[in-house]
């Protein structure tokens, strides 16, 4: 068999991000061996990529074809293609995935949109799944332009919820319009506008204080990201005098000890193949511009996500 390849860090690299040889995978019983066709970038891997030593392996969101079935006889054949999700190192060309965190891809669905479920579109469908039925329900997205929030607000639309999305600029507006947003606020205008059964906040910040006093009675908070500063004020008074309301910290691996991750991944495919819901591809490349993709992700110089095709 050639060479595996993967992404690894090397800190005197562009992005800290470099393509190496690495040891062929070995696949325990109940595990498949993959052929990675598409990979997605998330900014959790690629920030913990900016601070580990050298020789890590980034990596959660994959898409290709069984190459070698597990060898207890269960999960998806040779040859079935198939997206999937890993703790770590799934930026490579070969790559062993639980069958538990394996789903088979519908043939609409291609590699570059389904390597877009793992991380974005597992967050957004379990984090939604805090409120409940979402039926005649208000419910607020906050950055809602990026690959969470982008998966959410479709998402939350299908589910017959009324949606508002957060944007940071009024020229955002429009994108979130066309993904099934009911009402836009942009900046810090949560507070202005009607109460929300359910908000999903990735912004952290001003925007999560914000967030907590515009609940409703009973209301839930899901704070699943900082990616503007993880340090929180708020006024109490305005939190608690909504009454039974929740503030939710949101980690997808811990969710997923619940619901394998194959579950939710069928269900985003199902929902693509059948034209109900559709990933926002920002960028796709080819995976040797890993580094520089990575730094252009963390500057925000795109929104939605970034797929890279694996060779």
């Amino acid at each position: 068999m050639s060479t595996n390849l993967a992404v690894v860090v090397d800190p005197d690299a562009p992005g800290r991000l470099v393509i190496r040889p690495v040891p062929e995978p070995t696949a325990d019983r109940g595990e498949a061996l993959v052929r990675v066709h598409a990979i997605s970038l998330n900014r959790g891997e690629v920030r913990r990529s900016g601070m580990a030593a050298a020789g890590w392996r980034p990596g959660w969101d994959l898409a290709g074809v069984i190459e070698r079935a597990a060898s207890d006889g269960s999960g998806p054949a040779v040859g079935t293609r198939v997206v999937g999700f890993l703790p770590e190192g799934a930026w490579a060309q070969r790559v062993v995935v639980p069958k538990n965190a394996l789903a088979e891809l519908p043939d609409k669905v291609t590699f570059s949109q389904a390597a877009t479920f793992p991380v974005a579109g597992l967050t957004a469908l379990h984090a939604l799944g805090k409120g409940g039925p979402l039926l005649g329900k208000r419910v607020l997205v906050t950055g809602a332009t990026g690959g969470v929030g982008d998966f959410a607000v479709q998402l939350a639309r299908l589910a017959g919820a009324h949606v508002t999305a957060s944007v940071r600029r009024a020229d955002q507006i429009p994108t979130v319009r066309q993904l099934g947003a009911h009402d836009v606020v942009v900046g810090d205008a949560i507070a202005a506008m009607p109460k929300y059964d359910l908000i999903l906040e990735s912004v952290g910040g001003k925007t999560l204080g914000t967030a907590l006093a515009a609940l409703e009675r009973s209301g839930v908070c899901v704070t699943l990201g900082v990616s503007a500063s993880s340090e929180v004020t708020f006024d109490a008074r305005d939190f608690f005098a909504t009454g039974r309301t929740t503030l939710y910290g949101f980690y997808i691996f811990t969710e997923l000890g619940s619901e394998p991750a194959s579950v939710g991944l069928r269900r985003l495919a199902d929902l693509v193949a059948a034209g109900q819901l559709s990933p926002h591809i920002s960028l796709e490349r080819p995976w040797k511009e890993i580094g520089q993709v990575a730094q252009d992700l963390m500057a925000r110089r795109f929104p939605g996500k970034a797929v890279l095709v694996v060779d």
